[in-house]
C-alpha cells in the first residue's frame, strides 16, 4: 500500500507520543504575549510595531486560531468571520468570489506566494493546515511589496517556530465531525500530530495532519452539490521547519510544506438553478454509473524555502536572503461546458499547473539623525512563474505562460517629532511573459452553440512599472492613532483567462496589459482602558479592471477590461468586560462600479455588507466558551434579462450563522466541542446566490458538530 507523506510523518509521531517520560510544557494554544502579537512582518518585509504602520492590518493570534479550529479547520471560515473587508466564505474548496476589499488577495506562507495569478484558480486559501500556523496577518489594500497578485492585499500565514522552548514538546490530536441534521454517512475523522524542540543550535518542527470528511449535509439533510464540494474529501498536510543558529546573529532556516486535498465521492449532482429557485444537491450514484474525470482538488502542493539571516551584517544593517520553489497542480471538476462533440468529448476537466522559483535579498538599515530615526528597507526580487491550464484529456485550454520578474525596491520609515511616523517607498518591476503559438478550444454549450477556435500567434509581453506608497500615522496617543495612506499595486490580471477566450489572431492584439491599482485609505485605531477600536475608509481604482460578460452566440463568458472603482468602510471593536469575558464585533461594507459604463460590479468582486460579533468567556481556569455570530446582508443590484439572471448577478438575500466553541482542560488533555451553524440556518452562501453558473447554487452546512481530544506533552 502506498503511503502519503502525511501518513509516513504521522506514524513516528504517534509512536513517540505513546512513550512515557516526557515533561509537560506550555500548551501551543496558549495566548501569546501581547507584545509579540503587536508585531507584524508582512507590511514591509521586516518586523515592525503595529502602531507604526499607516494602513489597515488585521492580526489573528494563536488563541483565536485554536478556538476557530475546534469548530472547523477551514481557513475560509476563519477569515470571513475575523477579517473586516473579507468576503463571506463560500462553504466549498474554492474561494472564487471571496475577495479582500473587492479584489483578489495574494496568499503567502511565511512570505512565499501560494496564489497562481497568471491563471487564478481561486484555490489558494486552502494551502496549509491550521495546525501549522502560529498567526495570520492580513494587510489590506493594493500593494506590490511581494510582487504580482496582491490587488486586494496580502494574507500571510505565519507558521510556528521550531525550538522555541528548547525541550522536546508536542501534541497529538484526534477529532470527529458529523452532521446533527442527518447523521448517516456524515462522520469524518481528523488526526494531527506535532513535534517541536531543539538539539544544540538546531531547532526543529514537524507537523502533520489528515482530514477525512464524510458527507456534508445542509439544513435539510441533503448533500450539497459536488462542484468544489468537500464531501468525501481527504486533506493531507506535512509541514517541517529546521532552524540552525551559527551564532547570535547568523542563522539558516529550511522549510518544506506539502498539501493535498482530493474529493472522491461516488455521487452525482441533481443540478438546480438560481433562476428556478431549486438547489443543487448530490445523490448516491447507481452501481453501474460511470463517474467521469479524476478526483478534484489539490493534487500535491509542494513548497520549499531556504532562508539565511545575518542580524549584524554591518553595525546598523541586517540581511535576509531566501530562495524558494513551489510546484502545484489544481484539478478542477468535470464540466459539460468543456464538451466537443466533433471529437467525441462530452465534457472535460482542467488542471492549473504552476511552478515558481524565486530568490530574494532584503536589507534593513537603521540610522539615528538627531532626535529622529530613519529605517531603510531595500533589496531585489527575482521570480520565475510558469503556469498553464491543460485538460486531463490532453487538450490545451491555456497555453504555457513563462513569466520572468525582476524587481528592485526601497522602503523608508521616518520616526520624527516623537509621535509621528512617515513611510514611503517605491518598487521597480520588470516583467516579461513568453507565450508560444496556440489555438483556442472549440467548446460547445449545446450541440449547436459552440465557440469558434482561433489560431493565435504567440510572442512576448513586456511590462515595466514603478509603484509607490506613502503613509503618515500619529502615535502620540494610545486612545486615538489616526493614519492616512496611498499605495499602488501592479497586477497581471489573470492573463490565462484572457488567452483562453481570445477572439483575435495575435497575442499583441489581446488587451493583456497589467493593471495598476491605486489604493487610498484613511482611518484610526486606539484603546481606552478595556475598550479597543479601529475604523477605516478606502477607495481603490484601476484603469484596467477585469469582469466577465456572457456572449449569447457562443455561450462563453468573455472578459471585459474597463476602469473600475471600489470603495468601502471597515469597523472593529472589542471590550474586555473582565479577565474572563471579552466581547468583540466587526463590520464591513463595500461597493464597486465599472466607471466606463457606470454599472455595478457583480458578485465575482463585490459581496454584501457583513457584520460579525463574538463572545469569549473563560468560564473557569480550565474551561472556555466562545460564541461567534455572522450576519451577511442583502445585495440586489441587477435586474433579470428576459426573466433570467446571468453570470454573477444573482440577487443575494441576507442570512445569519451562529457558531459555538467550547474547551475543557484536564492536566495534559484538552477536550473540545465545536458546533457550526448552531441554529441550523437554512441558507445559500452569498456566492451561491450571486453565481448563476450550473452547479454553484448549493446550500450551506446545517448544524455540524466537531468533537476533539488533544494531548500535549
Amino acid at each position: 500500500m502506498k503511503l502519503s507523506p502525511v501518513a509516513i510523518a504521522l506514524s513516528p509521531l504517534m509512536a513517540l507520543t505513546a512513550a512515557p517520560g516526557f515533561a509537560n510544557v506550555t500548551d501551543t494554544t496558549a495566548h501569546q504575549d501581547v507584545a509579540i502579537e503587536r508585531m507584524i512582518v508582512t507590511g514591509s518585509r521586516v518586523p515592525e510595531r503595529l502602531d507604526e504602520v499607516p494602513s489597515s492590518v488585521t492580526l489573528i493570534d494563536n488563541k483565536t486560531l485554536a478556538t476557530e479550529m475546534s469548530i472547523s479547520s477551514e481557513l475560509q471560515n476563519l477569515l470571513a468571520t475575523r477579517v473586516p473587508g473579507m468576503s463571506p466564505a463560500t462553504g466549498t474548496s474554492s474561494n472564487a468570489g471571496q475577495t479582500l476589499r473587492g479584489r483578489k488577495a495574494l496568499i503567502l506562507i511565511d512570505g512565499v506566494p501560494q496564489s497562481t495569478p497568471l491563471r487564478n484558480g481561486s484555490l489558494d486559501i486552502r494551502s496549509i493546515d491550521m495546525n501549522a500556523i502560529e498567526r495570520v496577518e492580513v494587510i489590506k489594500g493594493a500593494t506590490s511589496i511581494y510582487g504580482n497578485g496582491a490587488a486586494g492585499g496580502i494574507i500571510n500565514y505565519i507558521t510556528k517556530k521550531p525550538g522555541a522552548d528548547g525541550a522536546l514538546s508536542g501534541t497529538l490530536g484526534v477529532s470527529s465531525r458529523f452532521s446533527a441534521v442527518k447523521f448517516e454517512d456524515s462522520v469524518g475523522s481528523r488526526f494531527e500530530g506535532a513535534l517541536n524542540g531543539s538539539v544544540g543550535d538546531l531547532g526543529y518542527l514537524i507537523s502533520a495532519s489528515r482530514d477525512d470528511y464524510g458527507l456534508q449535509r445542509d439544513a435539510e439533510g441533503d448533500v450539497p452539490g459536488l462542484v468544489y464540494g468537500l464531501s468525501e474529501t481527504t486533506t493531507d498536510n506535512l509541514f517541517t521547519k529546521f532552524h540552525f543558529d551559527f551564532d547570535d546573529e547568523k542563522s539558516l532556516q529550511l522549510t518544506y510544506n506539502y498539501f493535498s486535498s482530493a474529493q472522491d465521492a461516488h455521487m452525482v449532482d441533481v443540478t438546480g438553478s438560481v433562476n428556478s429557485g431549486e438547489k443543487t444537491y448530490a445523490i448516491e450514484a447507481g452501481p453501474d454509473t460511470l463517474i467521469p474525470g479524476e478526483p478534484q482538488g489539490v493534487d500535491g502542493n509542494h513548497n520549499l524555502m531556504v532562508k539565511y539571516e545575518d542580524l549584524a551584517l554591518f553595525d546598523n544593517t541586517r540581511l535576509a536572503i531566501d530562495a524558494y520553489g513551489q510546484k502545484i497542480e489544481n484539478v478542477f471538476f468535470y464540466s459539460l461546458t468543456l464538451a466537443n462533440p466533433e471529437q467525441g468529448l462530452n465534457g472535460g476537466q482542467s488542471i492549473i499547473r504552476s511552478e515558481k522559483r524565486g530568490l530574494r535579498a532584503n536589507f534593513n538599515s537603521d540610522f539615528t539623525l538627531g532626535d529622529t530615526e530613519l529605517d531603510l528597507i531595500y533589496g531585489v526580487d527575482y521570480l520565475q512563474d510558469v503556469s498553464s491550464q491543460p485538460l486531463v484529456d490532453g487538450r490545451i485550454w491555456v497555453p504555457e505562460m513563462d513569466m520572468q520578474n525582476l524587481a528592485f525596491y526601497l522602503q523608508a520609515k521616518w520616526l520624527f517629532a516623537e509621535d509621528w511616523v512617515l513611510k514611503a517607498g517605491v518598487r521597480r518591476d520588470q516583467m516579461a511573459i513568453e507565450v508560444d503559438d496556440y489555438q483556442t478550444l472549440r467548446l460547445c454549450r449545446t450541440a449547436t452553440q459552440c465557440s469558434t477556435p482561433v489560431a493565435v500567434t504567440g510572442g512576448e509581453i513586456k511590462f515595466d512599472a514603478n509603484t509607490y506608497n506613502i503613509g503618515l500615522r500619529y502615535k502620540g496617543s494610545s486612545a486615538f492613532s489616526p493614519f492616512i495612506s496611498f499605495s499602488q499595486g501592479a497586477d497581471v490580471s489573470d492573463l490565462g483567462l484572457l488567452l483562453r477566450t481570445a477572439t483575435v489572431d495575435d497575442l499583441a492584439k489581446i488587451q493583456s496589459q497589467a493593471a495598476l491599482i491605486d489604493n487610498y485609505e484613511a482611518g484610526f485605531d486606539g484603546h481606552w482602558e478595556a475598550f479597543s477600536y479601529s475604523a477605516a475608509v478606502f477607495l481603490n481604482k484601476s484603469e484596467l479592471g477585469t469582469r466577465t460578460v456572457l456572449n449569447p452566440a457562443s455561450g462563453i463568458y468573455e472578459p471585459v477590461r474597463a476602469p473600475q472603482e471600489i470603495k468601502g468602510i471597515e469597523l472593529a471593536a472589542s471590550y474586555e468586560v473582565n479577565d474572563e469575558l471579552t466581547l468583540g464585533a466587526n463590520y464591513s461594507w463595500m461597493e464597486g462600479k465599472d466607471t466606463d459604463q457606470d454599472i455595478y460590479l457583480d458578485g465575482q468582486a463585490i459581496t454584501p455588507p457583513k457584520f460579525a460579533a463574538y463572545l469569549d468567556w473563560a468560564a473557569t481556569d480550565n474551561s472556555s466558551v466562545s460564541l461567534t455570530w455572522l450576519h451577511v446582508g442583502d445585495r440586489k443590484r441587477f435586474e433579470p434579462v428576459n426573466g433570467q439572471y446571468t453570470g454573477s448577478q444573482g440577487p443575494v438575500d441576507s442570512y445569519s450563522l451562529l457558531n459555538l466553541a467550547g474547551s475543557y482542560r484536564m492536566d495534559q488533555l484538552l477536550f473540545t466541542l465545536g458546533v457550526e451553524n448552531l441554529l441550523n440556518e437554512d441558507y445559500y452562501s452569498a456566492r451561491s446566490q450571486a453565481f448563476t453558473f450550473p452547479g454553484y447554487n448549493t446550500k450551506g452546512l446545517g448544524t455540524t458538530v466537531n468533537l476533539g481530544l488533544k494531548w500535549s506533552f
